[in-house]
């Protein structure tokens, strides 16, 4: 079977589990409406950022279409008039923010294709629709035997991935659903080891994995067949809800959620695992465990998806992997992905917040003790159980299988080898990642703390202290100076300013001696007499630390003269 060989185009290599950040900047009147200026930024680099600029009927017009998720979206009501007020506009604007933060901050609402064009319109601008379409005909043209149903629109979360419900025409009564999905950014396999192990994909025997009828690749993207289940997944089974509807409005609000009863936990747990295992031990990475990839069939889980890897796309769950550095193997992804699938199957919903110390009340206690080594903060920061320990607890060691078939799966040595080599760029890729995001995360810590009230106030005293200190030495350097260029002369008596200069002895013509200086205006006490000596500098006649103090101590303001004052203002007559 032939498959289209020609890249798809504009094909962008973005990881669509980075979530992004939308914070309005400003808003600026125009005619008869406001804009507002929204900085975008990817992931916490703060370079990989950008400008949008969007009215209020922007938010409006996004709003009405999420309103499939069945969820109580905090937009700010419209007001026709009084719009343009200044006290409004800036009330709106925060209001604004606060849509922007619950719909970035919604697992299911900030992956979805919806909140991605409105915030980043140039990389998600491309019809993958259109793009599905023209390859799956092209697949349809190199084998008629092969019919579209009809199109299965958004029943995934995934931008990039489309499904379509068809049959064969020589078995006009099954159903099968064909996916393509474009190559993620964790593809590092060559194009001719993807193919040939997605060619083996449907030789893969195990009774809990979904068997692949058909899978190839080209270029750019993937194409994969296998049979329609209208049982639905785990996770349509615990929500009540048809396979069919669109991930947003099944899984966003739920209205009837319902947990599984104990023995079922215990033996889908224990299926799940064993399907893990069973990958890990061939070497093969998978990392995209969740409800929905689970499919439920005569009582018995399979795992949906095993060729995500291979196509480098990224997990379900990346954006809380990237969180914790030691989450950083597929062996551990799956473990952890495996605490939220056995949360969601014991209270009926996913948590809320991971890692989580205080469970709800648990209908199961013998549950619990699970789930704390697995979602707990001392878990995610020091390390999980492996799934052969997981295995090996009360919750799923006694739990009978009864599926005979034997689970078979042959890989050529040379492809073992590229598995390898691949998911240990994969991993490396997580490990950047999750390093990346520690170094910001303690950043922003630094510089909160050094913005808070308390540590301004530790600042400002400590400058206090050392603005003394330099005080203290300042005055301690110039005193020692001062000690130092009087010192010269401390064996002699000091020098009189007016002192006569004495005759030259070398023999020469004597020079007239220079006349006296002028005598000032009032009347001071030469340095001579027997009155208290002046404050002369240091450098002339300074006579040391102790007769500077000495004189500032003696110094008495009934020794100064009193002056006279000759008023002369009045007109001469």
């Amino acid at each position: 079977m032939a498959f289209m060989e020609k890249e798809s185009p504009g094909e962008v290599q973005l990881d669509d589990t980075v979530t992004l950040k939308a914070v309005i900047e400003a808003s600026q009147n125009l005619n008869s409406h406001t804009e507002y200026i929204i900085r975008v930024q990817r992931g916490v680099v703060t370079e990989n950022s950008w400008q949008v600029i969007r009215r209020y009927s922007d938010f409006d017009m996004l709003n009405n279409s999420l309103m499939i998720s069945g969820l109580s979206l905090p937009l700010p009501p419209k007001k026709l008039i009084g719009n343009m007020d200044r006290e409004f506009i800036a009330e709106r604007q925060k209001g604004l923010q606060n849509y922007l933060n619950f719909i970035t901050q919604h697992h299911i609402l900030s992956s979805c294709e919806l909140v991605k064009k409105f915030l980043d319109t140039n990389n998600y601008s491309i019809n993958y629709t259109e793009i599905a379409l023209q390859q799956v005909s092209m697949f349809f043209r190199s084998d008629p035997k092969w019919e579209v149903v009809e199109p299965l629109k958004d029943i995934g979360w995934r931008i990039r991935k489309r499904y379509f419900l068809i049959k064969n025409k020589e078995q006009s009564k099954e159903r099968q659903v064909l996916s393509w999905v474009g190559f993620g950014p964790d593809k590092f396999l060559s194009d001719k080891d993807l193919l040939s192990t997605m060619k083996i994909l449907p030789s893969l025997s195990c009774p809990f994995i979904y068997p692949v009828t058909f899978a190839t690749t080209n270029e750019s993207s993937a194409l994969i067949i296998r049979m329609f289940n209208d049982k639905g997944t785990l996770r349509d089974h615990i929500c009540k809800v048809k396979p069919k509807e669109p991930f947003m409005k099944k899984y966003c609000n739920p209205k009837k959620i319902q947990g599984l009863e104990l023995q079922q936990i215990r033996t889908y747990g224990r299926q799940i695992l064993e399907a893990l295992k069973f990958l890990h031990d061939k070497g093969f990475p998978y990392g995209h465990l969740h409800a929905s990839n689970v499919l439920i069939e005569d009582n018995t889980c399979k795992l949906l998806d095993i060729e995500n890897s291979l196509l480098g796309l990224p997990s379900y769950y990346r954006p809380y992997v990237t969180q914790f550095r030691k989450i950083n193997l597929t062996e551990a992804i799956d473990v952890y992905s495996f605490g939220h699938l056995l949360f969601e199957m014991t209270y009926g919903r996913p948590p809320d917040a991971v890692p989580m110390d205080q469970l709800p009340p648990a209908p199961f206690t013998s549950v619990v003790s699970v789930l704390q080594s697995i979602l707990s903060t001392e878990a995610c920061k020091t390390g999980m159980p492996t799934v052969t320990q997981l295995l090996q607890t009360p919750l799923f060691k006694d739990v009978l299988l009864f599926n005979s078939e034997k689970a078979q799966f042959k890989i050529t040595t040379k492809l073992k080898e590229a598995l390898k080599m691949a998911k240990d760029s994969l991993e490396k890729r997580l490990q950047e990642e999750q390093k990346t995001i520690h170094q910001h995360r303690r950043l922003t810590r630094a510089q909160s703390h050094h913005g808070s009230e308390e540590e301004k106030k530790k600042r400002k005293i400590l400058a206090r202290k050392k603005s003394r200190q330099s005080t203290y030495e300042n005055e301690e350097d110039f005193l020692v100076k001062y000690s130092n260029n009087s010192g010269s002369g401390a064996s002699s008596p000091p020098t009189c300013p007016s002192s006569p200069t004495p005759p030259s002895t070398s023999g020469g013509p004597d020079r007239p001696p220079p006349p006296p200086p002028p005598p000032t205006p009032s009347t001071v006490l030469s340095s001579c007499d027997s009155g208290p000596p002046p404050l002369a500098p240091p450098a002339t006649c300074g006579p040391g630390r102790t007769a500077l103090l000495s004189s500032i101590q003696s110094f008495s303001k009934g020794k100064l003269k009193k002056s006279e004052t000759n008023d002369r203002s009045n007109p001469l007559i």
